[in-house]
């Protein structure tokens, strides 16, 4: 049986829209166009794809099914359209890069605009995600360029690592670690309150594995959903916190947080690449995967 692709995107649109009116304005077409053709394409298929009710429609299972293997191949579908666009010299298209968030919000905007510089004519979308959903989208064809804080294990994806990532312990400059020239060891932070990022999180998780490993567990603990307000918090006394090292600099060179050395342990984290092996990367893609490995700073534990 060969599916009537036409029809198919009818479909699809009133599972995203959940409605055939709404989809009959997205598609410009008419309501009972809409319906007739959902109503052939269920005749064509054998089975019903969608429970209509008076609040709306929604997929039944094998709507649901469907629409899982129709996102992918309209997928496919806009990549085929971006690479023919990014053929052209780079002069067109767009690239989509996936990133976590230290990546997206620290890393890549030096790296984005030295390829908009070269190529201006690329529109680029930056998604930010944590690490499972960025290899989802790769896997969907939603990226073409995906950066994240810790390897995938899944058969689909290679792991590619890319750059290391310090991470370094930050308190207010009236601390008392503040004052200490040599630094200090980490069993020093079982007096201290830290303060970490949410679960789930690649940079709490890095950090709580180093701790533990020491055999080091603080005395208190605050949690906080992102590094940024992390940073505010120390500044403001609240405790002390071990973050990414690049995203500290503009705060030190401020005087609002100072960077105390640790001499054990001495935490890192390899930041990573994921490619699915075997697909053709776009010239767009190419072309910003030469910049970003061209210059893979190292930085060195304060």
């Amino acid at each position: 049986m060969s599916l009537n692709l036409h029809l198919l995107r009818l479909f699809v649109t009133v599972v995203r829209t959940g409605s055939f009116s709404r989809a009959a304005d997205v598609l410009h077409i008419s309501q009972p166009a809409i319906s007739k053709g959902v109503r052939d394409f269920e005749l064509q298929v054998g089975c019903q794809l969608l429970d209509r009710t008076p609040k709306g429609v929604r997929p039944t299972r094998e709507g649901e099914a469907l629409t899982r293997h129709a996102e992918a191949l309209f997928a496919a579908e806009r990549a085929a359209e971006d690479e023919l666009l990014s053929l052209r010299n780079l002069d067109s298209g767009s690239l989509r890069i996936g990133a976590s968030t230290t990546i997206a919000t620290y890393i890549i905007p030096d790296y984005l605009g030295t390829f908009h510089r070269k190529h201006p004519g690329i529109d680029l979308h930056l998604v930010i995600a944590n690490t499972r959903d960025i290899a989802d989208l790769l896997l969907a064809h939603d990226i073409e360029i995906a950066l994240v804080e810790g390897p995938v294990e899944d058969d689909e994806i290679e792991s590619r690592a890319w750059r290391t990532d310090v991470m370094s312990l930050i308190v207010n400059p009236q601390h008392r670690f503040a004052s200490v020239k040599r630094g200090i060891d980490g069993v020093a932070l079982r007096d201290e309150i830290l303060i970490e990022r949410e679960p789930g999180s690649g940079s709490r998780e890095v950090v709580t594995e180093a701790l533990a490993a020491e055999g080091i567990e603080p005395k208190r603990k605050l949690e906080i959903g992102s590094t940024e307000a992390i940073k505010q918090a120390v500044a403001a006394g609240l405790g002390v916190s071990i973050v990414s090292h690049v995203s500290i600099s503009d705060q030190v060179k401020l005087g609002t947080l100072k960077v105390v050395p640790m001499r054990k342990p001495r935490i890192a984290r390899t930041l990573w690449q994921l490619k699915v092996p075997g697909r053709i990367d776009i010239p767009a893609a190419a072309a910003f995967e030469r910049i970003i490995w061209q210059d893979k700073p190292m930085v060195k534990v304060a």
